[in-house]
């Protein structure tokens, strides 16, 4: 097996590390901490699909600064955020729990702040992250979503791993393989 996989994300080429999650499984390793170049192409690229949103959410943290991007481009003043942990902020939110990701493997849960919960409320939102796998992170961006009073009109991601490129509900970059 080679120690990286390279993919095409709309003309950005990026050379993603080969990790090992089990015996079986090894991803391509998608990062977008620290490369602002790479965040900056991925953002604008996913805006280009976000037509008819309103609000944008994302989860932490690889999501953070992609959905500040697209944000941006969309000029939105805010976007959401769906924290993994509640912060002492957020006693007067709402949460939600899902099931585990592919990166986790365990039950997890998401918070939403007052000021979030009322960003969505009764809004078109889009759903941005960095990647697509289970899906389980997805299915638990939209019960919060719905939980907030919001429709998840959009659902964008840079890849789709594995089996998730097959979906007709989401929009995507580029595909990347299970290894």
């Amino acid at each position: 097996m080679n120690n990286v996989h390279v993919v095409d994300i709309n003309g950005y080429k990026a050379e993603l590390p080969i990790i090992k999650l089990s015996d079986t499984v090894s991803i391509a390793f998608f990062n977008l901490h620290g490369d602002p170049f790479l965040t900056e192409h991925c953002g604008k690229e996913l805006a280009k699909f976000a037509d008819g949103v309103d609000v944008i959410i994302t989860a932490e943290s690889k999501g953070l600064q992609l959905a500040h991007v697209c944000a941006r481009e969309l000029n939105m003043p805010y976007y959401a955020v769906a924290r993994k942990s509640q912060k002492l902020y957020m006693q007067d939110g709402i949460k939600i729990s899902y099931g585990s990701s592919i990166t986790t493997g365990k039950c997890q849960e998401f918070y939403l702040s007052k000021h979030d919960t009322d960003l969505l409320r009764g809004k078109n939102v889009g759903i941005v992250d960095d990647v697509i796998s289970t899906g389980e992170s997805l299915k638990g961006l939209e019960a919060l979503v719905e939980k907030a009073g919001g429709k998840v009109v959009k659902k964008l991601f840079v890849l789709a791993e594995g089996a998730a490129a097959d979906r007709k509900d989401v929009c995507y970059l580029a595909k990347i393989p299970l290894f």
